[in-house]
């Protein structure tokens, strides 16, 4: 069966609007087995939204229109079909009552232009759309059947596979399917995960599966393609592919399928019943932006701290003036603000992405820095460029010109110990629960770990904790141990 795809609109011609639709439609025909043979984009044209629908119904077999029936005068699907098809548009009643009670449902009044989603071509078959107002239909132009669809996304979807593609199968008679299997990479190139994968097509009998790479920066999308008849035995013959791939992909897989980076994060916390909370300069909240709109987010990420200087930081955490705001960052300054981080949110873990601002106006941030602070380690991680990231507790991290979601890779890998992480030469102990520390101070009283009450008669003096090489300041918040 020879399919067309026809998005309609001059945002989408024009560039104006990223064309999401089109590559939601092709890949949910792939994954049936159907494969598209063009896609045409035209505008709000007249003319050439004729052009378009008479060439369709002459060359292809089936045809998918998208976007144009809407209540505006732009919308021009419904009367340009009606043109193509030879044939008049008819009001239909049943549904505008649709439309009228939708409206009423809302408590919206409805305008006069809404009842031009109701005319259709005289020949059409109403294509259901359970969830919004534009009508889909199907009707016969030349030797093609199209199918018009509105350009709503989540219409779109829902229309696809509950009408449009159980149609398109019933037309096409044919029980052929595809299974799409996806790793998502971070880290690696798609010449440098090419050359990785060299040969795995080979791997399959009558080299059945089609290898592709889709770049999503700063992640790669690489996919397993292979079509049969039986969804299990395409998964049996898939399965030792799969488990090559991730041999040579290795720790730069970060998730597979329909997971996503924030979700993986996420689905860790909750697995150890743990809560996550972030604190960011330079990034301007794009990271709890990526966080906070995931489904798990809410039983999980407990705080976004987002501000431009490192003084308002200072103040959200209780820090003492000038630890963020006086001079370069340290490694000392980012290991106090992760750690004080999880005191002030009551958090398990925190992820601070903080920058030292440059006074070059073409650079906003020359250095960013990064910590992980967890139940019972802090490290500082560094990026030089786009060389391999790697733990280092002695080391900044240095992650210019590298986007916001690099970061919450290394908290991910960090969760999933992937890599396993190796043992912090500087480990600073924040315990779940306060237990007993075999040290104790000069007047015989034992330390608490998770006590932060002053010490009796210290005068402010610092105290240190034998036991787990951290330290404490009387009057600090933020400090981790101190004499009960």
């Amino acid at each position: 069966m020879r399919i067309e795809i026809i998005c309609t609109g001059d945002e989408i011609l024009t560039g104006k609007t990223v064309n999401t639709n089109f590559s939601h439609i092709s890949r949910k025909l792939e994954e049936v087995g159907l494969s598209v043979s063009w896609g045409t984009t035209v505008g709000d044209d007249r003319d050439t939204l004729l052009e378009a629908f008479r060439l369709a119904g002459d060359r292809g077999d089936a045809v998918i229109v998208n976007g144009g029936l809407g209540p505006t005068v732009d919308d021009l699907s419904q009367e340009i079909a009606a043109k193509a098809a030879g044939v008049n548009l008819v009001l239909n009643e049943h549904w505008l009552e649709r439309i009228e009670a939708l409206f009423r449902r809302y408590n919206l009044v409805m305008q006069p232009n809404n009842r031009k989603q109701a005319l259709l071509p005289a020949t059409a078959e109403i294509i259901d759309n359970p969830i919004g107002t534009a009508c889909g239909f199907e009707l016969t132009i030349g030797r093609a059947s199209f199918y018009f669809t509105p350009g709503v996304p989540k219409e779109l979807h829902l229309m696809l596979d509950a009408e449009v593609i159980p149609r398109l199968l019933a037309r096409s008679g044919t029980a052929t399917i595809s299974r799409v299997k996806r790793f998502h990479s971070f880290g690696l190139g798609e010449s440098h995960a090419d050359s990785l994968l060299e040969g795995i097509e080979g791997l399959a009998p009558n080299r059945g599966v089609k290898l592709g790479f889709q770049s999503h920066f700063p992640q790669l999308e690489t996919k397993l393609a292979l079509r049969g008849a039986d969804p299990a035995e395409l998964a049996r013959r898939l399965l030792p592919i799969e488990a090559e791939v991730r041999k040579r992909l290795g720790n730069f897989i970060v998730a597979e399928d329909d997971d996503t980076l924030e979700g993986i994060i996420l689905a860790a916390l909750k697995r150890k019943r743990a809560s996550l909370s972030v604190v960011e300069t330079f990034t301007g909240g794009r990271i709890a932006a990526r966080l906070a709109a995931h489904p798990d987010a809410e039983s999980v990420f407990r705080r976004g701290l987002v501000a431009q200087a490192g003084s308002e930081i200072e103040a959200l955490l209780n820090l003492a003036d000038g630890t963020l705001s006086s001079g370069p960052l340290t490694e000392k300054a980012i290991k106090d603000a992760a750690c004080a981080t999880l005191l002030v949110t009551h958090s398990t873990y925190a992820l601070v992405a903080l920058a030292d601002r440059d006074k070059i106006a073409e650079r906003p941030a020359s250095k960013s820095r990064c910590g992980v602070a967890g139940c019972y380690a802090s490290a500082i991680k560094r990026f030089f460029g786009r060389a391999p990231w790697k733990w280092d507790s002695t080391a900044f991290a240095d992650f210019s010109k590298v986007y916001p979601s690099r970061r919450k890779a290394i908290l991910a890998n960090h969760l999933t110990g992937n890599p396993p992480l190796p043992k912090i030469a500087a480990v600073i102990a924040i315990p779940r629960h306060p237990r007993r520390c075999p040290s104790s101070s000069a007047s015989g009283r034992a330390v608490q770990h998770g006590d932060r009450r002053v010490m009796a008669g210290s005068g402010g003096r610092r105290t240190d904790c034998v036991d787990c090489r951290s330290s404490a300041r009387s009057r600090r918040s933020y400090m981790l141990c101190s004499v009960s």
